[in-house]
């Protein structure tokens, strides 16, 4: 709905209706409370729909999109600690920008969430002249893992009006993958997806690292450029059997 000039608004009549869909649908075995922002809900609202979401005998877990740690850290109080706590198994995504963000007040929200047993990942939009170089990205995904925040996913900027100055090409977010991979932990090292236009969903993208093959071996190529052999055996006689692999 983004760009979309007309006003919507949701409220206890529309989420019902979200719900009565859940309920009849039990292949949805997960729900996302997203944006808007959650966390701008009252305790009461957000705890409203969480309640009716837990009694969903279908739905294995529940997940809460957020940037509200990130731009108003006092809102995780201890109250709404509370309140999370009892809707086991939640996660929760927090988007991130900019190493800048890592403030001492998003570090205490982070760790409050953390405390409570919540999964916390980070979502990052590739931005042009904000975050798109190595080193920055390297900067945030270093200071997210010290708060306890698994960088999750590193979204190339979709294509919507007015964001043209902020994109990207791809290849700018392969080579950032590049810099991070074997240059630091596996877990600060988030996935580069496109979120596919027209509802395509997630595709993942990875730097080429198959260098081709040399017979039964397979030819990769290290962080360094290296390259390494690897058995892979299309198919194989094992005492007298043919099996394949």
């Amino acid at each position: 709905m983004v760009g979309n000039s007309s006003h919507v608004h949701f409220g206890p009549k529309q989420w019902e209706r979200a719900l009565t869909y859940i309920r009849n649908t039990p292949a949805v075995r997960d729900v996302l409370l997203s944006g808007g922002d959650p966390l701008t809900l009252s305790n009461h609202a957000l705890e409203w729909l969480l309640s009716k979401l837990q009694r969903i005998q279908h739905v294995e877990f529940l997940r809460i999109g957020t940037k509200v740690p990130v731009v108003l850290p006092q809102r995780i109080t201890p109250e709404l600690i509370r309140i999370l706590r009892r809707y086991h198994p939640l996660w929760m995504s927090i988007h991130f920008s900019h190493p800048d963000e890592l403030t001492p007040e998003t570090h205490k929200a982070c760790t409050r969430l953390a405390d409570a047993g919540i999964p916390l990942g980070s979502k990052t939009v590739l931005l042009k002249g904000i975050n798109d170089d190595v080193e920055t990205m390297k900067t945030l995904v270093h200071g997210l893992i010290r708060m306890r925040v698994r960088p999750y996913y590193l979204y190339q900027c979709d294509p919507i009006i007015g964001s043209s100055q902020f994109r990207t090409p791809v290849s700018k977010g392969l080579e950032i993958i590049k810099g991070l991979r074997g240059y630091t932990s596996g877990y600060a090292v988030p996935h580069y997806v496109i979120d596919a236009p027209g509802g395509g969903g997630k595709i993942p993208l990875l730097p080429d690292y198959v260098a081709g093959r040399d017979g039964d071996d397979l030819l990769l190529k290290n962080y360094e450029g290296a390259i390494y052999r690897y058995p892979d055996y299309s198919s194989r006689l094992v005492g007298g059997n043919y099996t394949v692999q």
